[in-house]
């Protein structure tokens, strides 16, 4: 690399001028010689021109080492600075320097007394003061990794080519002592191809770009879209500096799931958490344990045990509230080096009890009022289930959205409106339990529920059948398998089980089997080996067909102790998937088809932990409803909505700044003065605590043709470890010295020094 030579204390090259006092001294020396006629000493005027050359000769050696001397004194107070390596990242002409600083949750990573973000800031600072330090024209632009890509594709810089001057180190302190690591698990990914676009309209300048980062291997691993922005970016002519702000990985526990187990989720309905820890580290963790707050109230912690590295493991613990409502658990490690992935919050909404519909075929709807009995019982035990017992009529009259399953019983046909209901509900991510009965006749069951496998019937029917008794070998008629649905008899299998009796029951089609590569599986299985219990997805919901009754009539199930559990079981699997689903840090809160004719068009949204002076203002987005429209979400089908509702007009709300994990309320008033709320957990990204990093040699390696300069944090650190280039002071301190001396050897050689003899007589 080209050297160049700047200074720190330019002006007083001024001093340089000094260099003329010893020039103007021999002259005036000069200037004293007069010549004496002496006729004696004309027979030495011979020997004297001999020596003129020599004397004149040592008189300019004598001369020049007292400039050099003068001159050295004025540099080594000018500080002059030899510009390379590191001096090549401030450019000699106008340059502009852009700091993609790395703030995702990963740079909290605290060893000894710093951590990731902290070295990271002492890199920006040091880089801002040197820059104020360089005589060129210079620009500096601060980027946060977690202020890029941000929804709607809003980019936030802290600073914006902003012209450096003397005091910009200062503002740069400043600015620093006010930025913290954010929660996000912010990519680099958003933040070059900013810098990208925004280089793309800047020209006659020189660019360096800086990524101070921790460099996680989850993100440059597989570099890829990375490497080719990298890539862009130099063949643009760009200087790429990578500065890594960690000196190895260290470990780190972190929760990386919490949510209910599935079942029942209703007030007074005691339910199953699950919540699973990783250790993110290359050594053992021993004696792990979680802190659990309901409503935050304290409750036993859960024991996790001894975690090898990379293990995860999931416990459970069950939780209750009496209350219907909005509802939180809370659970958290012991404190670490990054706080933020120790703590995770679970969002439940808890009604009174599950509104559940069962539509008969059978006008007497044996088989539903049995179901129900099964599924609420009544008395002392509370199962949160609330069963509402249908004719087929009802599925093209009423919403279907509201009830956490449907059950079809018997039913031998629907109109064309009920069928759309059904399979809307189901793509929705609705859970229906489809039982056959003697009113249920295949052809239709083939030719509009399963369609040849693009209905959401699970597998076709040919007609019911009996289960010939084997006298010979005492098997039991029911063979299942290891399934959500029976794990409560998994101990069990030759008692209860073993005693359920099948008389009756619909074949499939000969040699049928679940298509390969399709979410169809059978559950149980009869006696000779037909399938009993079939499951299959269809969108976002699933199906479980019972090719058998719910009511005692072609088994006996339903006298067994078993039916009851496993009724709840079914209910619990089929329930819409769970409501409080989490949302990630960075993800925006969304409030959609709300009836502009019963809200006001503004809501106010409250971070976590703030009151109500920091509440946030949103106005409503006006939009339109998804049937009046026609359009439909890709991915999802339209709702089933009753005629009424069809064309009304509806209002949308997002929120796109969940920058701290926690719980957001959204208060919405209504048009009768009232005010209602609504709640969502927002969680940090746990694959983000995952802290191995990649270091200068394994980044080459992921980026093939990327030229950088690598450098770790800690090289700022030191204060003689100047970015700008080497100091030339203490050499010229040393060359001033040995000028002094040469000098003063010079001078007495020069000069004339009489015989001992002659100095004494």
């Amino acid at each position: 690399m080209n050297s160049a030579l700047t200074f720190v204390n330019s002006p007083l090259l001024w001093g340089l001028a000094a260099l003329a006092i010893p020039v103007l001294i021999h002259l005036i020396n000069l200037l004293r010689h007069r010549r004496v006629p002496w006729a004696a000493m004309e027979f030495l005027l011979a020997s004297v021109k001999k020596n003129t050359r020599w004397i004149r000769l040592r008189e300019l050696l004598l001369l020049l080492l007292r400039l050099a001397a003068v001159a050295a004194v004025v540099l080594i107070v000018a500080r002059p600075q030899l510009r390379s390596r590191l001096a090549g990242w401030f450019g000699g002409g106008r340059t502009h320097h852009l700091v993609l600083l790395d703030d995702s949750y990963s740079m909290q990573d605290r060893w000894g007394d710093t951590n990731a973000f902290d070295e990271g800031r002492r890199v920006v600072r040091r880089l801002a003061e040197q820059a104020a330090l360089q005589p060129a024209s210079q620009l500096f632009t601060l980027l946060r990794f977690s202020r890029c890509g941000r929804p709607g594709g809003r980019t936030e810089p802290d600073l914006l080519a902003e012209r450096v001057d003397r005091a910009f180190g200062q503002r740069m302190v400043a600015l620093l002592e006010d930025l913290q690591p954010s929660q996000h698990a912010a990519q680099p990914g958003p933040a070059l191809k900013a810098i990208e676009q925004l280089l793309s309209d800047r020209v006659g300048e020189e660019h360096a770009v800086y990524v101070v980062s921790d460099f996680r291997a989850a993100q440059w691993e597989e570099p890829g879209e990375l490497a080719r922005v990298l890539l862009r970016l130099q063949q643009a002519g760009v200087r790429l500096h990578l500065v890594h702000c960690v000196d190895a990985a260290h470990g780190n526990l972190a929760v990386t799931r919490l949510a209910p187990r599935p079942g029942i989720l209703a007030a007074g309905v005691p339910l199953l958490m699950e919540v699973t820890v990783k250790n993110y580290s290359s050594e053992r963790a021993s004696g792990v344990s979680v802190l659990v707050e309901e409503d935050q109230a304290e409750r036993p912690a859960v024991e996790i045990g001894d975690l090898e590295p990379g293990e995860s493991a999931t416990r459970r613990f069950p939780a209750f509230f009496a209350t219907a409502g909005e509802h939180v658990v809370k659970v958290s490690l012991p404190p670490d080096g990054v706080p933020a992935d120790n703590t995770r919050f679970a969002l439940m909404e808890l009604p009174l009890s599950v509104p559940v519909l069962l539509v008969d075929g059978d006008p007497e709807a044996l088989q539903a009022r049995f179901l129900a009995t099964a599924l609420a019982p009544g008395g002392p035990v509370k199962t949160g289930v609330d069963p509402l017992v249908e004719g087929p009529t009802y599925l093209n009259r009423q919403p279907l959205e509201r009830y956490r399953a449907i059950y079809l019983l018997n039913i031998d046909r629907l109109d064309e409106a009920a069928l759309q209901a059904v399979e809307a509900y189901v793509r929705g991510g609705g859970g229906v339990a489809f039982f056959v009965g003697d009113r249920t006749r295949a052809e239709f069951c083939n030719q509009q529920l399963y369609r040849d496998g693009e209905g959401w019937l699970p597998l076709p029917l040919v007609g019911s059948t009996p289960l010939v008794v084997d006298r010979l070998e005492r098997s039991p008629d029911v063979a299942v398998t290891d399934h959500p649905l029976f794990r409560i008899f998994a101990g069990e299998r030759n008692t209860f089980l073993s005693s359920v009796i099948v008389e009756r029951y619909f074949k499939t089609q000969r040699d049928w089997e679940p298509p390969p590569r399709s979410s169809v599986r059978v559950l149980a299985r009869v006696r000779n080996g037909d399938p009993l219990i079939v499951e299959r997805t269809y969108g976002k919901g699933r199906v479980v067909a019972v090719l058998t009754t719910a009511s005692p009539e072609w088994n006996n199930w339903g006298r067994n102790p078993s039916f009851v559990v496993l009724a709840l079981e079914l209910q619990a699997y089929l329930s819409k998937s769970w409501e409080g689903e989490e949302l990630l840090v960075g993800s925006p809160l969304r409030l959609a088809d709300l009836d502009a004719s019963h809200y006001q068009p503004r809501v106010q949204v409250f971070p976590p932990g703030a009151g109500t002076e920091r509440a946030i203002t949103l106005d409503a987005l006006p939009s339109a409803a998804s049937a009046a429209a026609g359009e439909t979400p890709a991915g999802t089908s339209p709702p089933a909505q009753p005629a009424a509702e069809r064309g009304r007009a509806t209002m949308r709300f997002e929120f796109p700044d969940t920058d701290l994990a926690g719980i957001y309320e959204v208060r919405l008033s209504t048009t009768a003065a009232a005010e209602e709320s609504r709640y969502f957990a927002v969680n940090v990204d746990p694959d983000e605590g995952d802290l191995a990093t990649l270091h200068g040699r394994e980044l080459a390696e992921r980026l093939p043709g990327v030229k950088f300069d690598y450098r770790p944090a800690t090289e700022f650190r030191l204060a003689h470890q100047d970015p700008t280039g080497s100091e030339l002071s203490q050499w010229l301190l040393y060359a001033l010295i040995a000028v002094l001396i040469g000098e003063q050897l010079l001078a007495y050689v020069a000069s004339y020094h009489p015989p001992a003899a002659e100095a004494t007589r």
